[in-house]
């Protein structure tokens, strides 16, 4: 038996994934409400076989994109499914974005008794025909291929898969061509290091491969590869349209750059395109308690940024308590120089900024927030109480309400995000991009404590006065 066949659920059958070409595979993933939890179950019980992390399995939800290859027969023909689990909550936005450049079509579950927005399932007024004309308004989808299904009761659930197969398009590109492969996600493994998913759109990977980072231009020899089924399982070979993992030697987190293309030695390819990197929602400095825990606490920083690319770090030192993060603003002096303050001990006092400041710059973003008409009067409020200057407004649809507004960073990374979520009931959605500085009346106050020795913040001067 060569290494590129493995036992299926049948102990007597074995499966040669060269038998199954681009045709015959279907890539798709699941997209629904945290509520709705669109975690795959084994059969016959109610384990969860995708959710791994242990927040995941003790409430139920998906918070990191999973990956599982199927094998399914439907009108004699055998089909490779390959499952990428999507997490259902906008706080995961990125892990969906990321699944879904390695699929081809996805499943939207929709509650027929709540409609699309945060729901239950199987409630005994479900309204299938109310929440239809819900989705064609909000979506504008065509409404007559949905399946109405109930996992509880079992109904139409057999017809899921065939429906995927019939209605999601088989993966583009060529087994004759060059390998290309994209790096969609990653993990670290304590005995053979960092773990990358692929999708490969192009060409063959087998066992032995030497390849190429697009993005850091390091040879990598690949010493595994395989699928998940639902656990690691090496076939030795991977061609196009197919989805599966890589064990190339990574020892460090940095190597793994999500979104990066992998391709043959000595072959020339067209890179992949990647992804825009993620906003961050949450900020927060990180110090360790005992100078002597530094080393350690980096290393698992490391790997939680491998496990999730969301998550961005960047280092600053403080006299009082060593590294952490620290917001930048921006100093120009009346000679026509500036400077990029990042820590409030270095932003200029009393007599500097009378002598020689000409003026303070703080950074801001471009706001964009979507929310129920329902929530619009607390989002103002709480807008202008973050000095924000509203741009736009407008509905995108009967009940949803876009606004735009230019707002001070310093007034995003405080807990603005946890108060849009509290005031919206977490209905609303809030994304943002850099726009760069403006003039503001900013001081610097120095508190004296008795657990370090000082400690400084920088404040909108109406704000602390």
């Amino acid at each position: 038996m060569s290494q590129e066949r493995l036992k299926s659920a049948n102990p007597k059958k074995s499966i040669d994934l060269p038998d199954f070409p681009a045709e015959n595979i279907r890539n798709f993933s699941i997209i629904a409400h945290i509520e709705l939890t669109n975690t795959i179950s084994a059969t016959g019980s109610n384990k969860q076989v995708l959710d791994k992390l242990k927040v995941e399995r003790e409430r139920g939800i998906t918070v990191k994109a999973q990956t599982v290859s199927m094998f399914y027969n439907y009108k004699g023909k055998e089909y490779l499914l390959n499952l990428i689990d999507t997490p259902g909550h906008v706080d995961f936005s990125y892990e969906v974005s990321r699944s879904l450049a390695a699929c081809q079509g996805t499943l939207l579950l929709v509650d027929a008794a709540q409609g699309i927005q945060a729901q239950t399932i199987d409630l005994p007024g479900a309204e299938p025909e109310r929440v239809m004309q819900q989705i064609q308004s909000a979506f504008e989808l065509d409404t007559s291929s949905i399946l109405q299904i109930s996992a509880k009761s079992g109904i139409n659930i057999d017809k899921v898969l065939p429906t995927v197969i019939e209605k999601i398009p088989a993966p583009e590109g060529s087994i004759k061509k060059p390998f290309r492969g994209l790096l969609f996600d990653s993990w670290y493994d304590k005995y053979v290091g960092v773990v990358c998913m692929l999708g490969v759109k192009d060409g063959v990977l087998k066992k032995g491969d030497k390849v190429l980072s697009a993005h850091s231009d390091t040879k990598y020899e690949i010493t595994e590869v395989g699928i998940m089924h639902p656990e690691q399982v090496p076939t030795g070979y991977l061609h196009a349209g197919q989805v599966g993992y890589i064990v190339c030697g990574m020892k460090s987190a940095s190597e793994a750059h999500i979104g990066d293309t992998f391709y043959h030695v000595g072959e020339k390819v067209e890179t992949l395109p990647g992804f825009q990197p993620a906003q961050s929602m949450v900020f927060a400095g990180i110090f360790p308690v005992d100078t002597n825990d530094f080393r350690k606490l980096d290393e698992n920083i490391k790997k939680l940024t491998l496990n999730d690319a969301s998550v961005t770090v960047h280092k600053e030192t403080s006299h009082a308590l060593g590294q952490g993060w620290r917001l930048g603003f921006l100093v120009i002096y009346k000679d026509g120089t500036s400077k990029l303050v990042r820590n409030p001990s270095d932003f200029p006092d009393t007599d500097e900024r009378s002598l020689r400041v000409s003026k303070l710059q703080e950074p801001m973003v471009l706001a964009t927030l979507i929310f129920p008409d329902e929530y619009m009067g607390k989002l103002i409020e709480l807008c202008g109480a973050r000095r924000g200057e509203q741009l736009e407004y407008m509905y995108v649809d009967e009940t949803r309400v876009m606004m735009k507004y230019r707002l001070p960073l310093a007034e995003v990374v405080s807990d603005f995000y946890d108060e849009l979520k509290s005031r919206s009931s977490g209905y609303a959605s809030f994304d943002y991009e850099d726009a760069g500085y403006e003039d503001s009346d900013l001081v610097k106050v120095v508190h004296e404590t008795l657990f370090i020795e000082t400690r400084s913040n920088v404040f909108y001067r109406c704000q602390y006065y």
